[in-house]
């Protein structure tokens, strides 16, 4: 009896010993193989589903907007609890970049260099407005404690996150918006998407393309 048990323990099969060496007789060298592909296949085919069940469950709002669309009219609160409207900066170019959180160090570093270069900003005639999930409240301890000046706006059901096709990720409960710029000309029009962006980096690469946008 406790060898039985010892068998169930440790995942064995219960099988006599002599039904494998009947199924090894039985079952031909080409057969093995074809079995051990198949294996692979299926597990191969598992994988890829699992995948696709991932990238669906976070691009919620369709694809990413491209280049040349029109971008989405919105209106959302910022952190001195205004709406803010894309329609209020007819005739100005805007940054409109999506941030994963408030107050985290990649965050806090793309926001700085925003603001640091915000007089280079206003000389091309460009407002930059960031988006994440976060609160009204978590956008005003953020700004008051980092020196912001530019608009930060609330999007906590993804309404606007979704309507530019920025991916989501989840860890646990919490959800993040993925760290993509959209550069909205004057007219309206999408001239320039970044996805993916390297925080450090991101506002030098902003004025780059204004630059030449311009020229």
């Amino acid at each position: 009896m406790s060898d039985t048990n010892d068998d169930f323990a440790s995942g064995r099969s219960r099988l006599p010993v002599h039904t494998f060496h009947m199924m090894d007789f039985n079952i031909t060298d080409k057969e093995k193989t074809m079995v051990r592909k198949s294996m692979w296949v299926a597990a191969i085919l598992g994988i890829v589903a699992a995948c696709s069940v991932e990238v669906r469950a976070h691009a919620v709002g369709g694809d990413i907007l491209t280049v040349g669309v029109k971008a989405p009219d919105f209106s959302l609160p910022s952190q001195e609890e205004k709406a803010v409207a894309l329609s209020d900066y007819k005739g100005k170019w805007v940054v409109l970049y999506f941030y994963p959180k408030d107050m985290t160090s990649g965050c806090t570093i793309e926001a700085h260099n925003f603001q640091r270069d915000l007089p280079k900003y206003d000389e091309l005639h460009a407002v930059v407005l960031g988006v994440s999930l976060d609160t009204v409240e978590s956008h005003k301890t953020f700004c008051s404690k980092d020196s912001l000046t530019f608009k930060l706006l609330a999007d906590p059901d993804h309404k606007v996150i979704d309507a530019y096709g920025v991916p989501l990720s989840a860890r646990g409960d919490a959800k993040f918006a993925a760290r993509d710029t959209f550069l909205i000309s004057p007219s309206g029009k999408v001239v320039k998407v970044w996805t993916g962006v390297n925080p450090n980096t991101h506002s030098d690469d902003v004025l780059a393309e204004l630059a030449a946008d311009q020229k």
